[in-house]
């Protein structure tokens, strides 16, 4: 617990850390990488490159500054980075690693101004959120592992079927090696993935991208050119193959309620949109399912989305948007307008596509007077504000 003159310290030198965190997490990574070379694949090279997870742990960081004191919404604000970490098994002992780095980096930042009282203090306040973060997580790895197949760390997964859904998405259906049952999900999660190439452990996050059924579990991965990772899987897994697997994970979940959905996506964002879909119409709720692709042969689950709105024709209306062709709804892109006319009066709204497709939907649905509360999306990738400078 931070002394009242520690708690003096944060509050009176937090404008000026706050003002270099940029500088210190850019720092910071590449420190903590030569000194620990062992934790370097638990993180996404092109996060690193493109400052996304330097932005998120500046978020992370700001976000616990701005709300310890109101430890219930500090909780809250923490969700998503106790997600990732779960679906990464971070433990306990790798958090000392971070903080000796993290105060390595605030001092060659910030120099002299980093007396020894003001390092003990941010210290001090570092192991408080650490000790905050260890706790959560271990709360839901034991909650998971209590699961009637459940499981802690990671578990091996052979894949049992693939499917083509578009020219660069395909699925893949993973049983479990062992035979056992597998636990349920919440539909809108993802999970953790674990693959060894060319020696190296290498992790990464997917959507599951149907609803539970206690068998396998169907990832539905999209080819990226330069992903070491989703290249793996289009071009050497196949069906006999193994892969290792983490704790599901994630909080782009449906709230409760009977109010009407807006489920936006685009491109591979439709991944968590379809199990939340069959939820949706499980419940009885009437659903706007809007779909942008780049063009009918990159259309995900055409198919499938069709068979549902076929069988629950009073709930469920779907809206397709190309940005190329005429064999779609509508043609370009998802805009203030076309919002307009498909948004449910009262709806809660659900959004995930590349950055820029969520940022032009946010602020259609703030235009269209949607509050903050009822707008949901998750990010492929760190988290951070989609506003975020």
């Amino acid at each position: 617990m931070l002394t009242p003159d520690q708690e003096r310290l944060i509050t009176a030198t937090a404008p000026v850390v706050a003002e270099h965190l940029d500088a210190i997490t850019r720092r910071f990574y590449p420190l903590m990488f030569a000194r620990y070379p062992e934790v370097k694949p638990l993180f996404n090279e092109a996060h690193q490159v493109d400052g996304g997870q330097p932005r998120a742990l500046a978020g992370a960081v700001l976000a616990y500054v701005g709300l310890r004191r109101d430890p219930q919404q500090a909780r809250g604000a923490l969700a998503s980075v106790v997600s990732k970490h779960v679906s990464l098994d971070i433990r306990p002992e790798q958090y000392p690693i971070v903080g000796e780095c993290l105060m390595a980096a605030i001092g060659e930042v910030l120099g002299d101004a980093v007396t020894p009282e003001v390092a003990a203090a941010w210290s001090g306040l570092y192991e408080e959120l650490a000790g905050l973060l260890i706790e959560l997580e271990d709360h839901r790895y034991r909650e998971f592992e209590r699961r009637p197949g459940g499981w802690r760390g990671t578990r091996e997964f052979r894949i049992v079927a693939t499917r083509q859904e578009s020219a660069v998405i395909r699925s893949f259906v993973l049983a479990p090696v062992d035979g056992g049952s597998v636990a349920d999900h919440v539909p809108g999660q993802f999970i953790g993935v674990r693959l060894t190439l060319d020696g190296v452990p290498v992790y990464r996050h997917y959507s599951l991208s149907d609803v539970p059924n206690g068998t396998t579990y169907r990832l539905s991965i999209k080819h990226e050119p330069e992903g070491r990772a989703s290249r793996h899987f289009h071009d050497t897994l196949g069906v006999g193959d193994s892969v290792e697997l983490l704790p599901p994970a994630g909080d782009l979940i449906l709230e409760g309620g009977d109010e009407p959905l807006l489920l936006a996506s685009g491109g591979v964002g439709q991944t968590p949109m379809l199990p939340l879909a069959r939820q949706a119409l499980a419940e009885g709720r009437r659903v706007v399912y809007l779909h942008a692709a780049l063009d009918a042969e990159h259309h995900a689950f055409r198919d499938e989305v069709a068979a549902l709105a076929e069988a629950h024709p009073e709930q469920l209306h779907t809206v397709t948007v190309h940005e190329r062709g005429d064999d779609a709804d509508h043609s370009g892109r998802v805009d203030r307008d076309l919002l307009a006319r498909h948004l449910p009066e009262g709806a809660r709204c659900y959004f995930v596509g590349p950055r820029g497709f969520m940022t032009a939907v946010d602020r259609a649905l703030d235009d269209l007077g949607v509050p903050a509360e009822r707008r949901h999306y998750e990010h492929f990738g760190p988290s951070r504000p989609l506003h975020a400078a």
